[in-house]
């Protein structure tokens, strides 16, 4: 039997070290082909985060003609607020610390292009190629998608579809008591592209935070393998795994962006449901919440769903899957 053609996707990402699993991910995923890949600001500044993207690509065969694009610098409305405290200052868990056994530095710094652009032009270049085949997977804020919305829309009226990472409907935040961190930075563009009428799929904390490992557990999977990968992805949790041990104090290194990647890859592994869902953007101490309208009401007594919210997720064939295309045996 022919197996399909692969799902022609875009991240849209603030690497991040689950970013940059993500991306890994989804470049050794056979059910993908990551056609383009922009940056946005997020867990560390925009630039930073392109920096990052070209580091992340320069450990792997990258596809032939992949677009590489940098997006917004700053949120719509609000101040910029980074995660390095979980991610390190380099957004990559202190790479620089990391050298081989001569001293030299284990993954060495790339030069960037000297002309780069913007995610907003990669975005309509991917459509232009292969119109309604593309889905947009975005792994920071929304600020690029909601910047389309009002300069581009026709591009992003095209996607396929749009699988969100963000968000906490019925679990608590992890930047603040009430908000998921993509949603916390920039709340404007969520509620942008919540109005928008996109094909929607959102892949909340709610099942990002069921599908972890420990360091022990993480480290296993990288002795095991006898890849680079493995010993990139150990390299890379480092300072993630400090600041789950000492600050959150459960240990564990949570797949949230790895997760989005793999319902593109693989849509059976979670279980959706569909809610209106709408994002707080004033409230002084619930910011960036997302509340999805859960109650028991006939359908014509509800406003009408605007997207899809994984539920579920299988957690064993999740983590079979992350292990055995971050941690390859052979």
């Amino acid at each position: 039997m022919q197996r399909p053609s692969p799902t022609k996707v875009i991240l849209d990402t603030d690497p991040g070290v689950d970013d940059a699993l993500a991306i890994l991910l989804a470049l050794a995923s056979p059910e993908l082909e990551v056609v383009g890949v922009t940056t946005v600001c997020g867990n560390v500044p925009v630039g930073q985060a392109t920096k990052n993207l070209f580091r992340v690509l320069n450990l792997v065969k990258t596809p032939p003609g992949l677009l590489v694009g940098q997006g917004a610098a700053r949120p719509l409305e609000e101040d910029l607020v980074t995660a390095v405290q979980v991610h390190g200052s380099d957004g990559l868990g202190e790479l620089d610390s990391v050298l081989t056994a001569e001293g030299a530095l284990r993954y060495p710094h790339v030069r960037l292009p000297p002309v780069l652009s913007t995610a907003q032009d990669v975005w309509s270049e991917c459509v232009r190629r292969y119109p309604d085949e593309v889905t947009l997977i975005t792994l920071g804020p929304l600020t690029n998608v909601a910047l389309g919305l009002k300069v581009n829309p026709l591009t992003i009226q095209k996607f396929r579809s749009v699988i969100v990472m963000g968000g906490a409907i019925g679990v608590p935040g992890n930047i603040a008591p009430a908000a998921e961190f993509n949603m916390y930075v920039d709340p404007h563009a969520a509620h942008r592209v919540f109005q928008a009428s996109l094909p929607l799929t959102l892949v909340p904390l709610d099942v990002t935070t069921r599908v972890g490992v420990t360091r022990e557990r993480l480290t296993t999977w990288a002795a095991e393998s006898c890849d680079p990968l493995g010993r990139i992805t150990t390299d890379m949790t480092r300072k993630a795994f400090e600041f789950a041990e000492t600050v959150e104090g459960h240990g564990l290194f949570y797949f949230h962006d790895p997760l989005a990647v793999l319902a593109a890859a693989d849509s059976s592994l979670l279980k959706v449901e569909p809610f209106h869902v709408a994002v707080e953007t004033d409230g002084r101490v619930s910011r960036g919440m997302t509340v999805a309208d859960r109650r028991l009401r006939r359908p014509e007594e509800k406003t009408s769903p605007n997207m899809h919210v994984a539920v579920d997720v299988d957690v064993d064939r999740a983590l079979s899957l992350l292990r055995n295309r971050l941690c390859p045996w052979s």
